[in-house]
């Protein structure tokens, strides 16, 4: 390919993402090896069974990134939010990963995870306006 053009999609589908999303995945993979992709869920569950909370990661590239983490407020001050951390962290090291990334806003938690021993290695100023987005690590 020699020329191109550039335009905007207004009403941008999961076809064009996967077609922007295909050829960079082949890319990475050429340069860095496969990313073994894995889902990791460890979730709360109230008295019926029914899911109320939890955490959902993805490890991939041998590092787990912390996408999702919620503790309902009736539930909080009641260290599940630490468990499901721990829960975690020990199944993430025994598939030999070198860490775990995360972040947070600061109307959120950033000083629980700095409690579980997580360094934070950015800062997102503004984001959204008048407050921040911190960017946490935990290497193994």
């Amino acid at each position: 390919m020699s020329s191109a053009t550039i335009s905007v999609l207004d009403n941008p589908s999961d076809a064009d993402r996967r077609a922007i999303l295909t050829p960079l995945d082949a890319f990475n993979t050429a340069r860095a090896g496969n990313e073994n992709y894995e889902p990791i869920a460890v979730v709360l569950r109230d008295e019926t069974g029914d899911i109320v909370g939890g955490l959902w990661a993805q490890l991939y590239f041998d590092w787990a990134f912390i996408e999702l983490l919620f503790v309902p407020e009736s539930l909080r001050g009641a260290d599940f939010g630490s468990k499901l951390i721990r829960e975690a962290e020990e199944i993430i090291k025994a598939k030999g990963a070198v860490g775990i990334w995360l972040d947070t806003f600061s109307f959120q938690a950033p000083g629980f995870y700095e409690r579980q021993g997580y360094e934070r290695f950015g800062t997102l100023e503004n984001y959204p306006r008048g407050m921040k987005r911190f960017f946490y690590r935990k290497i193994f």
